[in-house]
């Protein structure tokens, strides 16, 4: 993987897609970018981060929506419609980013999963 040049930089992926992790759904796009945040001991952190566009797992977020519908019109992304893409993937990059973890979801698998070997 390559690693975005600065904390602005998106790096897109369109081909040789992988399924979802989530589901096994064929994914459209991986964006890698940085990401920063703060830890439990008020740190600042950062790091290298990917996120798939998937069309079951993504359905129903607005962003994703919008750069999915794009794609079922202009599978193969034409020029007339690179500036529109650019757009888009950066509103959905953007909402990934304000993406957090569900601490009582993350907690309700780590019980599920940690039982006696």
């Amino acid at each position: 993987m390559t690693a975005p040049a600065d904390e602005n930089d998106v790096i897109i992926q369109l081909d040789d897609m992988d399924a979802c992790r989530a589901c096994g759904e064929q994914s459209v796009l991986k964006a890698s970018f940085t990401q920063t945040w703060t830890n439990k001991r008020g740190e600042a952190m950062s790091g290298l981060c990917e996120a798939v566009l998937c069309p079951e797992c993504e359905r129903g977020t607005p962003a994703a929506d919008e750069l999915l519908a794009l794609f079922a019109v202009d599978e193969t992304l034409g020029i007339n419609n690179i500036e529109t893409f650019g757009g888009l993937v950066a509103a959905w990059v953007e909402s990934v980013r304000h993406q957090r973890v569900d601490e009582a979801r993350l907690t309700e698998e780590h019980e599920q999963w940690s039982g006696e070997l």
